[in-house]
């Protein structure tokens, strides 16, 4: 009974002790538990987050790139690759997107300047797909890191270009628009003396033509031939002059029904005189039932205006322009002007709708005529094409949908 007693003893002694172990065992895997449920937490924050800062990167429309102290490329977003595939690659340094013609271009590189820990906002072009000219607005911006003696740039590139090209034109329309006043007021002050001129000619005209005796005089045969010839080019002058009016009027943007060829005749008056100048032989082959196309009047002046001038420049001495109108299956009018001047090089032909690119000599143009040409047609829901030979002359085609009736 005594040794049961103790056995019984002993073994709540040892259950104590082995309960007490037991009881820390418990309590520490209980911490350890508990840790790894509060850092499981956090990892799910850390991934909730990287989620939502991955998301807000990819949904910035603007081109984002983050370069490391040593300018490489750490990481970009999903609009980099449309513009720059190749420049923005994980792995490839700064000088390759903005000065990959120097080693080291501390002063216009705004990555080196960003790393240096000066923010930078700047503007550069380049050339993307088949040579197509783009303008980009460049920020530059340092990220320090927690030790603050390393650096890494944080580049937003925006597209600019279509914004450049508005401030261009509008830059031209402001300059037309200058002209345009001042042409108006000379073409008012020079209408009134021609009508004058006009209407005393053709009331020296009748009273030649009621009176028998002045008919009969021979020293006034040759007068009526004279006075016909007077009020023919009086009118001629007023007609060039509401072209004129017509062309320089300020658009208000509404769009109508217009006949080309009703254009093309306006704007020809102001041309005919450079034609016969510079020996430029205008054929004209103009489509006699030409269905309308809905479009800006004004607008479409100025194309057919700056194609006609294009035209002249590019023919060196004696030449020809063929100025044609006509329709096809797809209920498409068609506007062709060809001239038989210098022609377009294959490499130029693709950069003849940038801004600012030319192949006139210094002072002779500024490259913005056929890009504006180009976005109007665009505006307007047309199309214009080109082609051209060197030395064969060039052909320039634009197509607009025709009015329905």
């Amino acid at each position: 009974m005594d040794r049961l007693a103790v056995r019984t003893k002993m073994d709540e002694s040892s259950l104590e002790r082995l309960l007490g172990l037991e009881n820390s065992k418990i309590g520490f895997y209980g911490e350890v538990k508990q840790k790894i449920q509060e850092l499981e937490s956090a990892n799910l924050g850390l991934r909730s987050k990287s989620s939502e800062l991955q998301a807000m990167f990819d949904s910035i429309s603007d081109g984002v790139v983050v370069y490391d102290h040593n300018g490489i490329v750490q990481h970009r977003n999903h609009v980099c690759p449309k513009f720059f595939p190749q420049e923005t690659l994980a792995g490839c340094s700064c000088r390759e997107l903005f000065h990959p013609e120097l080693e080291s271009a501390p002063q216009q590189c705004p990555v080196e300047q960003a790393l240096t820990g000066v923010r930078v906002e700047m503007s550069f072009t380049s050339r993307i797909s088949k040579g197509k000219l783009r303008y980009f607005d460049v920020t530059a911006t340092p990220i320090e890191d927690v030790h603050g003696d390393r650096k890494r740039a944080l580049v937003f590139m925006r597209d600019v270009t279509e914004k450049r090209l508005s401030e261009l034109q509008l830059m031209q329309a402001e300059k037309l628009s200058s002209i345009g006043v001042l042409a108006a007021g000379v073409a008012h002050e020079i209408n009134n003396p021609l009508s004058s001129v006009a209407g005393y000619a053709e009331a020296l005209l009748r009273r030649l033509n009621e009176e028998d005796s002045l008919l009969a005089d021979p020293l006034l045969e040759d007068f009526p031939k004279y006075l016909q010839v007077i009020i023919r080019e009086s009118y001629r002058c007023k007609s060039i002059i509401d072209s004129l009016l017509s062309f320089s009027r300020k658009s208000d943007g509404s769009v109508s029904n217009v006949n080309f060829n009703d254009i093309l005749q306006e704007v020809l008056e102001l041309v005919r005189y450079k034609s016969r100048y510079e020996k430029v032989d205008i054929q004209l082959n103009l489509q006699n039932d030409l269905p309308d196309v809905t479009a800006d009047p004004s607008g479409l002046r100025q194309v057919c205006m700056n194609l006609l001038m294009n035209a002249h420049q590019a023919i060196k001495g004696a030449g020809v322009v063929e100025i044609s109108t006509s329709t096809d299956e797809q209920s498409t009018v068609q506007f062709q002007i060809r001239d038989s001047g210098c022609g377009i090089s294959a490499e130029s032909i693709d950069q003849i709708w940038d801004p600012f690119f030319t192949t006139k000599e210094v002072g002779k143009g500024l490259g913005l005529g056929l890009a504006v040409t180009y976005n109007i047609v665009k505006r307007l829901g047309g199309d214009i094409t080109v082609e051209s030979k060197i030395d064969k002359g060039s052909k320039f085609t634009v197509r607009m949908p025709a009015c329905q009736k």
